[in-house]
């Protein structure tokens, strides 16, 4: 009877978890969605860590949840070979997150080289393609930054008139404010740093995010790894 009752609150953790995996993989989607909507604006799209990186954490978060149905499927109706098939796939799902994040780290340089690089196609660009020009302009204004490395990037761009920087570079926007503009009323620091700060900036809460939704798979993976040898055992769990 005592190990029917412990079974029976197996099954009630589980379902929790379960719940909590769900939220992990839409939070996961969420993250990956946000992440390509910030580097698609930036990095030139092909087969590159910067541009991969947001793919693999939707289809990670996508697995995830299947995963997650997948469990409730074998919890509600104790499958032995559910919840193997669960127990295996969220062990593999911990692994790619691993990998990512080794990738994430590794490839950091990279990714910020790109972003550089990218960064001043774009401003190239800059006053024939109006798409660019908003994207550039959004930018600058979020971060109050101007330019690549700083405000002297715009001076190889044919801007006109000749000399000045967009709008978007003052501390207080108003039309025509980077045609004659003075030093000191513009955000004179550059895009890719000031993107680099921010971004640096949040890891620790992108860190504990991870760490939290590590310890919810290691969690479900030893309360379903505790429902499978019940049932194999022949325990009744109700």
């Amino acid at each position: 009877m005592a190990a029917e009752g412990g079974m029976k609150c197996v099954k009630f953790l589980l379902y929790v978890f379960l719940l909590a995996f769900c939220a992990c993989a839409v939070g996961l989607i969420a993250v990956g969605v946000g992440t390509h909507l910030v580097l698609s604006q930036t990095l030139s799209q092909g087969a590159n860590p910067g541009t991969l990186l947001p793919v693999v954490i939707i289809a990670m978060g996508v697995f995830l949840f299947l995963v997650a149905l997948v469990g409730c499927c074998g919890v509600c109706k104790e499958n032995y070979y559910l919840m193997i098939t669960f127990v295996i796939f969220l062990s593999l799902i911990m692994l790619v997150e691993v990998a990512t994040a080794i990738a994430g780290y590794v490839f950091r340089d990279k990714i910020r080289s790109e972003f550089k690089s990218n960064f001043q196609k774009q401003m190239q660009a800059y006053p024939k393609d109006n798409t660019t020009a908003r994207i550039l302009d959004k930018m600058q204004e979020d971060f109050k930054c101007c330019g690549a490395t700083n405000y002297t990037d715009w001076e190889n761009i044919p801007l006109e008139p000749r000399g000045r920087v967009p709008d978007s570079c003052c501390i207080n926007v108003t039309q025509n404010c980077g045609v004659k503009f003075n030093v000191k009323d513009i955000n004179a620091e550059g895009c890719v740093e000031k993107i680099g700060g921010w971004l640096r900036s949040h890891m620790v809460e992108v860190a504990a995010a991870g760490l939290g939704i590590a310890f919810v798979e290691v969690l479900g993976i030893v309360l379903a790894c505790c429902l499978v040898k019940s049932i194999r055992s022949g325990y009744e769990v109700m």
